[in-house]
């Protein structure tokens, strides 16, 4: 069986500038998917507890454990937050993921949606995104991308398709804890 991979996520920006970075997630290994993201080529992390460094140095650690999807190709990605109630899922229209040596990197692209315990649909942030396309001097390739990126998203919350499945997600967090109280992971 392979092991958990330890890696970090970086946000840029679309300027290149680091928007955030968390220092401490473990990559689901493959054989320990559900087929359903198997299938789709998913990559899962988990988190607890992690630093979380912002663009201006600020350093926080998260209050509530994080499952993280990645799609390969996809302009957005998911990130289920276990929180006391329920799992709240934040989903960020960004580009699509690319891995370099155990660190995961996309471009925020400020578009989030927000589904929340009760199933509420929220999308947020609208405004930035109108502000840092002329600041940032968005393409139409680009613009349109995040547009596509956030309709896609919005289908598969509505239709309450992969990733957002609380028992598939409450599955990976308790495997991966068993692991943590094991001492496998440190």
């Amino acid at each position: 069986m392979n092991n958990y991979r330890p890696c970090m996520i970086k946000s840029f920006k679309h300027n290149g500038r680091l928007h955030r970075y968390w220092h401490r997630n473990w990559l689901i290994p493959e054989d320990r998917l559900a087929p359903e993201h198997a299938a789709q080529s998913m990559n899962v992390l988990i988190n607890r507890q992690t630093p979380i460094q912002e663009a201006d140095g600020k350093l926080w650690t998260s209050r509530v454990p994080a499952v993280s999807f990645f799609m390969p190709g996809e302009w957005f990605n998911v990130v289920a937050l276990l929180e006391d109630s329920g799992i709240r899922y934040y989903c960020n229209v960004a580009s699509p993921i690319t891995l370099n040596e155990n660190v995961f990197t996309y471009i925020d692209y400020d578009l989030d949606v927000i589904r929340t315990i009760d199933g509420g649909i929220h999308v947020v942030d609208r405004d930035e995104f109108e502000r840092h396309k002329v600041i940032y001097h968005y393409s139409d390739i680009v613009i349109d991308k995040a547009e596509t990126g956030l309709k896609a998203l919005l289908r598969r919350v509505r239709a309450s398709e992969e990733p957002f499945n609380d028992e598939i997600v409450y599955g990976y967090y308790e495997d991966w804890a068993r692991e943590v109280s094991k001492g496998n992971l440190s």
